[in-house]
Formats: C-alpha cells, sequence, structure tokens
C-alpha cells in the first residue's frame, strides 16, 4: 500500500480517541459524579443535561468553562455558591486534564512528520477545558495550528473547521491528510473539503461511546498512529 503521506504537504489530527487513548463511558460518568456533587444535583440528572448539552458545550453556545457550568447548574435547578460553582469548574479541568494524555506512540509519529516536512494540525470537537490546558501539553509544541471547536464557534463536520485548520497551515485542503475515530462525522467533514480522510479504529475504538462515530466509513482505515509513519 502506499504511503498515506505521499503528496501531502499537512496531516490534521484529531484529539479525543486519535492522539489520546479512548475513555471509556465509565470514565466521563466518575467525572460528572464528583461535579454534580459539588453543584448539589443528582449525577443521573447532570449526566443527562451533560449529554444533551453537548452540541451547545463544544461549539461555545454556552460561553466560558464558568458560564457553562453556572447554564447547566441553572437548567437543573440549582444555585450553588460562586465558590462551590468555580470549585466545580477548577475540578472538572483537574479531571478532564487526566485525559489529555498522549497515546505512547503519538508524538514519536508526530515528531517523524515533522522531520519529513509536513505540519501538524490539530481539530478537536471540546469544551473550554482542552484549550484551557493546551499550551502546557507536550503536544501543544508539535502542533502548528490547534483549532478548537468551542472557540470557534461550530463543531464537526461543519465545512468552515476544516477549511481554518488548512488555511491556518498554510496549505490547500487537498494537501491534508485527515486523521481521525470517526465521532462527529469528522471523517465527511474533511472529505467534503478534498482532504484525504483516514479512519484510526485501533484496539480501544470499539469500546469508546464517541457521538456520530461513523462506523461505516468505507475509506481508508489504521489500527495504530504508527501505521502513518514516513517510509
Amino acid at each position: 500500500m502506499e504511503s498515506l503521506i505521499a503528496g501531502k504537504e499537512a496531516v490534521v489530527f484529531d484529539f479525543y480517541g486519535t492522539l489520546t487513548p479512548s475513555a471509556s463511558d465509565a470514565v466521563w460518568e466518575r467525572h460528572a459524579a464528583v461535579v454534580a456533587d459539588l453543584l448539589g444535583v443528582p449525577l443521573a440528572r447532570l449526566a443527562v443535561a451533560l449529554t444533551e448539552s453537548f452540541g451547545e458545550r463544544v461549539s461555545g453556545a454556552l460561553g466560558d468553562a464558568t458560564q457553562t457550568m453556572r447554564t447547566l447548574a441553572t437548567r437543573l435547578g440549582a444555585r450553588p455558591s460562586e465558590d462551590r460553582l468555580n470549585a466545580a469548574v477548577a475540578l472538572r479541568q483537574q479531571l478532564q486534564s487526566t485525559l489529555f494524555g498522549p497515546r505512547p506512540e503519538a508524538l514519536g509519529v508526530i515528531s517523524g512528520l515533522r522531520a519529513a516536512g509536513l505540519r501538524i494540525g490539530l481539530l478537536s470537537d471540546c469544551t473550554w477545558e482542552l484549550p484551557n490546558a493546551w499550551p502546557e501539553l507536550p503536544l501543544a509544541a508539535l502542533v502548528d495550528a490547534p483549532v478548537f471547536s468551542c472557540v470557534e464557534g461550530t463543531r464537526k463536520p461543519d465545512e468552515r473547521l476544516f477549511r481554518t485548520v488548512a488555511t491556518r497551515l498554510g496549505v490547500d485542503p487537498t494537501a491534508c491528510l485527515y486523521v481521525g475515530d470517526g465521532g462527529g462525522r469528522e471523517l465527511t467533514g474533511a472529505a467534503a473539503v478534498g482532504m484525504t480522510a483516514v479512519l484510526l479504529a485501533g484496539p480501544d475504538w470499539l469500546p469508546h461511546g464517541a457521538i456520530e462515530r461513523e462506523a461505516d466509513w468505507a475509506g481508508p482505515r489504521i489500527s495504530s498512529l504508527t501505521e502513518l509513519a514516513p517510509r
């Protein structure tokens, strides 16, 4: 098989479940449980609110992290004090940050791609915790153009996100390889602007319940980021 990066000028990666290991639903539930306790709301109701507000949260429609937490609490009929609200925001940031560690092979693969002359982009459907933490993450030094949905005000598969990352990389979308686990119909969005889209479906792929995952993706797929390494 011809190298996936042949003829490409840039590689754009999804973040969660692609550059990071997939997190199980149980992990997300544990994170929600401690926040629910601080807000004084039942976990079951917060879990539903988080699911129902996913689109709003990753597109930044509810404001920054504090505004988002206040809105969710209000929707659940809670009126936490500013101290408890701020504590909930800080705790969620801390908990989410535990999910930001890269896959063991990610840093090496990206370094190899950069050494081969490719530019590196990131396009993530995410809430504010990721851009807030981004400057301190080891991946930040290796990514030329990070694009976060909550900052841009829209979510995948909006074609504007894919065009934005290509523009910031200084390349045409057709010169980009896009790699993701298929959440948010990202592969369709990437292909729609001319990127070559590749599904990463590793050993941790099936247990991970990504939203709107393209399990039926008929295009190229890999089982490890190491398959992207220059040959």
